[in-house]
Order: C-alpha cells, then structure tokens, then sequence
C-alpha cells in the first residue's frame, strides 16, 4: 500500500495556525494592563515585548536541537524526566482547554453585540464542534482557514492603527495630556507597571504552540513563526496602547473593556470600523479555538505514542487526523463549558496560570539541555543569564497574577490536581495493578469466583503493558553510562525487556562491554537485557530497518546524546528519544 504522504506547512500557514491565538491577544490585552498600569500600560507591554523576545531564542534552542512535536513536554521528555515532562503537558493541555473555551466563548460575546438575539451558550458549542470537525479534516485544510482569518485580522488591525493615527492628527494630543497627568489607582509607579505587566503576559499565550507541531512545518520555518509572532505583539500591543491613552479618556476604558478596540474603532473612524473590529474579533478568537485544536492534536499523539495515555488515541482517519484525539478534546472542552455555567472568569485562573508555567518549564528545560546535551548540534543558543532573566519574568508574572486574583489561582489548582492524578494513574499503572491483584486475593474467599476472572484480566494487562521491549543504541558505552541507561529505564518505562544494540562498521572487539552487561543484567533482574551486535553505519535507514522487523516503534528506542560530527538531526530518526 502506498504511504499517503502529508504536504508540510510554509511559513504563513503555520505563522497563521499559531499567530492567530497570540494576536487575538491585541483585542483585549492593551485595555486589561490599562486597568492596572493606566497611562503607563505601553511600558508594561514593552517590558513582555523584551521577554518574548528572550523567549525566541529560549525556543529557538530547544527545539533547534530535538525538532519533534510536544513544546515543553519533548525537551523535559529528552533531559528529565517522564514525571516531570507529563506535568508540562497537563498543564499545556489544560492551557489548550480554557483558550478553546474562552476564546470560543468571546467570539460569541462580540457577534452578540452585533445579532443581541444570539444564544452565546449555543453558539459556542457549535463553533467548538465546526473547529473539531475542521481539524478532523486534516492541518491543511485548517491552514488555509487559518491564513484567511489571519490575513483578515493583520489587516483590521492596521486599519485600526491607521485610523487612530489620523484621529490624533486631526485632533490634537490633548486628551493624552489629561490621561498622562491622570493619577494612578495604587501606590507607586513601580507596582502599577509589575501589575501591568503581569496581566500583560496574557498577550503572548499562543507563542508556544508552534512547538507542538514543528514536525508539521517545513525545515526552517519553526524559528520564522517566532519572530513574526514576536513582531506582531511587539508592535501592535504596545502601540495600541499609546493610541487608546491618545484617544479615549481613562475613565471610559473600565466600562468599555470588554470590546475597547470597537470602542477605538468607533470613535476614530465610525460605525463601520467598529462594525469591522466586532467581525474580526469574532474571526480571530474562533481562530484561536483552531489553533488549540492543532496545537492538542499534536502533543497528546506524542503523549500516547510514549504510552502516558492509552493506546485508543493513535487511530487516524484517511487524512492523517487523530479523529479520536479531536473528538475527546472537544466533549472535555463542552463539558467544562457547561460546568462553568458560561461564567469563564473562573477558566481564565487556568489559562493563565497554565501558560505561565509551561512557559517556565520551558525555560527550565533549556538550562537542562545546556548541562546534560551540550554537545547535541543546534541551529542557535540562548545565553544562560538570559534564560535566567526570562524565567524569572515569568515566575514574576506568575506570582503578580496571585495578587490579581488569588482566587483564579484556586480555581487552577482545581483543573490541575483532577488531570495530574489521572497522568499518575497512567504512569504508575503497572503497580497499582499488581496492589489491586493483592487486594482481591485478600478477599479471594467470598469471591472466589470473581477474583479468578478480574485476577486473570489484570494480570495478562499487566503482562501485555509489561511486554513492550525498549531498545537502547550504544556506542560501547562503559558501565557508568550504562547503569544510568538502566535506571533511567527501570524508572521512566513500564516494561521488563531491553535490547542494547551496538551498531558497528569495522571488526572491533567488545568483550569489555558484555563482561559489563552481565554485570548490569545480575544487578537489575526486573529487566531482561539482551545485547546485540549489527554490522552497519548508524543512521535513519537501520533505524527504520529494525524498527520493522522487532515491531518496536522508534519512539521505545534511545540513544546518547549526539556530538557534532553526527550525520543527522535527531528528527532524521523518526521520534528515537535522548535519554543520556
């Protein structure tokens, strides 16, 4: 059968898919860090400019060196832990959820100002279920809805700048000099422009979800969508800012947050433009709803493909779509809706503080990369001190939130705790079978019969997850890197059968190596080691090669970190995952 092979995405289709979410940002941003930093709001949205900015090259780094789908989850995934990288996918998936519902949410609220009979419960959930069956149909058709709605709202945008510049040109600077003398609602300077900037933060979530589909995306595209994205909330934010102080009195900005660039719009050039803002917010937020789509799509596949979530969400359809990936985000994005009630002030505790942490993991797991794969090739590299400065922006960000609304801070907690216990679940799977097989021979007596039957259920589960061999490609390792290869196994894998393979091209002799495999096989008899010897050149084509004839997928196989005389780019070897 021939393999169906899926055309990837150029730079405006992906800048689209993901620049939707972070320039649907632009339609609220600039009044929220308003409310809180007031006439000083465009220095807040400046300072996030300049973390972004850290943040390109934070990203640029990482996914430079392990080019695969998954954002914070693939770098914590290659140089920590399985632990560690299924919290930053909770936290990325529930990220996902509350951008879908809210932005959802908003569009109908917008297109309610325009048809005040619309039901925007009703109309939320049939744009949920229009996005799912968009991202169903495959990325390429979601692409091209998503360079439309992104062309549109670029250029609304710029009409809306245009014209705020000729409203301030006609009729001069003075309501900006009443705005700038304006006192402000706290202490001090300073802590107006942290507020500011915390709620600001909020205009750069989407910027990480390029990362989650960057095996979508031609080659070199990836670091071309972060620096548009950097480009459109630099300018557009601050500088809508600057207008919105120009132009509308402070005092207004509260009652009209909600749809302030409308209000803009109708003040600087009439009914029409803001008729035309109200239409492409309602464009680009359900934009927003599709990049959640993709971006979920992508990492939950590598989330099952690496066993944390159950087999049943690898099937496709004819288009390469996970169908059954799509479908259950959508009955949990539903679910949530109704569960709030339509009130999604308690959802945005979750956006919020579920992007700001994955933003930090990922800044946490480019410093892991420079200390354990400082030899993996990479296309750049951020300097260390500003990974550190951009972490701590992010943390600050995180904690000036808590003091915004400490209550959307416990209504995170109670999305997050709910989903790591399920991701827990899944890990410690194996373990808590076995506790449920000793449970039920403890009262094997009074139910004998049905302790034989769930007994043999669990343990052939058991011995199905178990079976699974994993295969570890080595170099001739010495025993301190191998034993490490053992634990890390022994702890992150469900599985009780490891191949080590060393692939050679010359008749070296490796006696050394099996006298230290013994040895390794003696002191770890969970595991079943088997080595073996493969006349070769290491590269995609073995890979591919054993993969098909062991029927073991190349995400189950390892190897070391590779040194720069390597041959290939590790997304050359089809998902084989860095675990030394």
């Amino acid at each position: 059968m021939k393999e169906i092979v899926h055309k990837k995405l150029n730079q405006l289709q992906a800048t689209a898919i993901c620049g939707n979410d972070i320039s649907s940002s632009c339609l609220y941003v600039s009044a929220l860090t308003i409310l809180y930093a007031g006439q000083y709001a465009w220095i807040s949205l400046l300072i996030v400019a300049v973390v972004l900015f850290l943040f390109r090259k934070i990203y640029g780094e990482v996914v430079g060196a392990i080019p695969l789908n998954g954002g914070a989850y693939n770098v914590l995934l290659n140089t920590s832990t399985k632990r560690l990288a299924s919290i930053a996918a909770t936290l990325t998936v529930l990220s996902y959820m509350a951008t879908a519902v809210i932005s959802a949410s908003e569009g109908m609220h917008y297109l309610h100002g325009i048809f005040e009979g619309l039901n925007v419960t009703i109309a939320t959930v049939i744009v949920l279920v229009l996005f799912t069956g968009l991202a169903i149909l495959g990325i390429g058709e979601s692409a091209f809805v998503a360079v439309i709605i992104f062309l549109t709202h670029i250029g609304t945008l710029t009409l809306l700048v245009l014209a705020s510049i000729w409203f301030v040109l006609t009729h001069g600077l003075e309501t900006f000099h009443i705005n700038w003398h304006t006192p402000i609602a706290y202490e001090s300077i300073k802590t107006a422009l942290f507020l500011g900037f915390s709620a600001a933060m909020l205009g750069i979530s989407g910027f990480e979800s390029s990362a989650n589909f960057v095996e979508e995306q031609e080659h070199g595209v990836f670091p071309k969508t972060l620096r548009n994205m950097w480009g459109i909330v630099s300018f557009f934010n601050p500088f809508i800012a600057i207008l919105l102080i120009s132009v509308i009195p402070l005092t207004e900005v509260g009652e009209n947050k909600e749809s302030l660039l409308a209000h803009l719009g109708q003040t600087t050039g009439g009914a029409w433009l803001a008729w035309l803002i109200s239409i492409d917010a309602v464009m680009v937020l359900c934009g927003a709803v599709l990049t959640s789509f993709v971006g979920v799509s992508g990492l939950l596949n590598r989330m099952t493909l690496d066993r944390i979530l159950p087999n049943y969400f690898l099937k496709t359809n004819k288009r390469g779509a996970h169908y059954r990936i799509v479908i259950s985000f959508l009955i949990l994005c539903i679910s949530v809706l109704f569960a709030t009630s339509g009130h999604l002030e308690s959802l945005a505790g979750v956006y919020t503080f579920s992007f700001l942490a994955v933003m930090a993991l990922f800044g946490i797991g480019n410093l892991l990369l420079k200390y354990k794969r400082k030899k993996l090739p990479r296309p750049e590299r951020a300097r260390g001190i500003a990974v550190l400065a951009a972490v701590s922006f992010v943390i600050a960000a995180f904690i000036g939130n808590m003091e915004l609304n400490i209550n959307s801070f416990y209504t995170f907690l109670q999305y997050m705790i709910p989903a790591l216990l399920f991701i827990g679940i899944m890990l410690n799977r194996v373990m808590l079978i076995k506790l449920l097989i000793e449970a039920l021979e403890y009262f094997y007596l009074p139910l004998r019969k049905m302790v034989i039957v769930s007994n043999r259920y669990l343990q052939n589960l058991s011995t199905q997850i178990n079976s699974q061999e994993f295969v570890f490609f080595t170099k001739g390792d010495d025993i301190t890197i191998l034993n490490k290869v053992l634990q890390y196994v022994e702890d992150n894998e469900t599985t009780k059968k490891l191949k080590i393979v060393h692939v050679k091209n010359d008749s070296t002799n490796n006696e050394a190596l099996k006298k230290d495999l013994e040895v390794l096989d003696r002191a770890y008899d969970g595991l079943d080691i088997e080595y073996l010897e493969i006349q070769g050149v290491f590269g995609p084509e073995i890979i591919d090669e054993l993969s098909q004839k062991w029927k073991i997928p190349k995400n189950f196989m390892f190897i070391g970190s590779p040194g720069n005389k390597f041959s290939y780019r590790v997304s050359d070897l089809g998902g084989v995952r860095l675990i030394m």
